[in-house]
């Protein structure tokens, strides 16, 4: 593939309009040769290094609706790690901006959105690499599209997917999975953050063996994520001797799950599964499950109602005491890079230890600006770079990104919901499940 040309036709243009941005945070938006992507979807042009970036990164994240605390700190993190690398990648110097592929009307990732945004990035060849995306479903979107960009593939690297479908075909995915996504027949999409095969086991092993529920009833939202991983708990559930209860779809667009509730309860159910997100009515779920069962009837949730904060907030308090799964270890926990990651984010965080997802940001942000480094410059060799990586003393530790694009680190924390800020979460255990109930 060629090598990516900064667009000299479009400078006098890019320049102007550049040189009319407000000072950053970090630093005043400096003029350049690159094409910036599109105010409609993305933030104004960081850059802080001498002369001018030689091409651009952009992160991929919903900033608006339930996750935008989260998401905005992800933000945040990847111009953390930018500014600990001098805003380069090897020889190369970088910019960044930060794309929304959400809507305030959505409460999350839009559609339409992440098409949009999708195609711009594919035709803005001062782009390199993309962190993201947050969701799976906006992935599924935002890959195909481009993997077959005009001057190459488009290296992908997402610190929150989790939809096993993206990279791997079997249980808990849909048919032509994953090829759908690579139109050009070679892969350019990894992720740090381990498959929901891995959740969905660790939470079946959970519920069984710590909560003892044996009689479960699962429940989902029906997108791309909440089906996947509340098909995977449900197989999981099966494996490890549990008998379900029943399995039922709440509507996202609902405003009253009473009779949903009503449902588990006549169901002889003796714990239930939520398998979906807290912007698609995930809280208001908790909230009338809570109102039928009572305040200790088990409920368990996957990553999908992180940050735990929006779950307390949406439910009204009724989130109390449910259980939730989310990636690797608690901050708190991090060794070597990553406490030094979680230490150093901390002071440009208000004091606050980053959210987990926020160390997945940073370890995404260091993978792609390691493969840029390593990369001739063009998309292709970036791509490339992605696969059969080893990662050694990195935020999240040791671990490899396989010909896949999948990590080996499979561990899963559990935690439970709580009333005291700022996190509303205790930690409850780490689970490793055998690698025979992820297969």
């Amino acid at each position: 593939m060629r090598k990516l040309s900064r667009l000299a036709v479009g400078f006098a243009v890019a320049a102007v309009a550049i040189g009319a941005v407000a000072a950053t945070s970090l630093a005043t938006a400096k003029r350049t040769a690159v094409t910036p992507l599109p105010s409609s979807s993305c933030g104004k042009l960081q850059y802080r290094g001498s002369g001018s970036p030689d091409y651009i990164i952009a992160s991929d994240l919903p900033l608006q609706g339930a996750n935008r605390a989260l998401t905005t700190e992800m933000s945040r993190a990847i111009v953390f790690m930018l500014n600990q690398n001098g805003w380069k990648a090897g020889k190369y110097k970088l910019g960044y901006q930060s794309c929304d592929d959400s809507t305030a009307q959505a409460g999350g990732y839009d559609t339409g959105k992440c098409t949009q945004n999708a195609n711009a990035y594919s035709h803005d060849s001062s782009l390199i690499g993309i962190v993201g995306t947050f969701n799976s479903g906006c992935a599924k979107l935002v890959i195909p599209v481009v993997n077959r960009a005009s001057g190459g593939s488009i290296a992908m690297v997402s610190p929150a997917n989790t939809y096993p479908g993206l990279t791997l075909s079997g249980p808990g995915t849909a048919p032509g999975e994953p090829k759908v996504y690579y139109p050009t027949g070679k892969r350019n999409y990894a992720r740090v953050v381990w498959t929901d095969r891995f959740q969905g086991a660790a939470d079946a092993l959970f519920f069984k063996n710590v909560v003892h529920v044996k009689k479960p009833y699962v429940l989902t939202d029906k997108t791309t994520y909440g089906a996947g991983i509340a098909k995977l708990f449900q197989i999981n559930a099966k494996k490890v001797g549990m008998k379900l209860a029943g399995f039922s779809a709440w509507d996202v667009n609902g405003t009253s799950f009473e009779s949903l509730a009503n449902t588990v309860k006549n169901s002889g159910a003796d714990g239930v599964f939520l398998g979906g997100n807290v912007c698609f009515q995930g809280g208001k779920v908790i909230k009338d499950l809570r109102a039928a069962l009572g305040k200790s009837f088990p409920i368990l949730v996957p990553d999908g109602f992180t940050p735990v904060s929006a779950t307390y907030s949406t439910s009204g308090g009724s989130a109390v005491g449910v259980y939730i799964s989310h990636p690797g270890v608690p901050i708190n926990q991090l060794k070597g890079a990553g406490a030094k990651f979680a230490q150093g984010f901390k002071s440009s965080n208000g004091g606050r230890l980053p959210d987990p997802y926020t160390a997945y940001a940073a370890q995404a942000a260091q993978v792609l600006l390691g493969a840029i480094a390593k990369s001739n410059g063009t998309r292709a060799s970036v791509s490339s770079h992605l696969f059969n990586l080893k990662v050694n003393n990195g935020i999240l530790g040791n671990f490899t990104i396989d010909k896949n694009g999948d990590t080996t680190l499979g561990i899963v924390t559990i935690g439970q919901i709580t009333k005291q800020k700022p996190t509303y979460e205790k930690f409850v255990k780490l689970v490793t499940p055998p690698v025979s109930l992820t297969k």
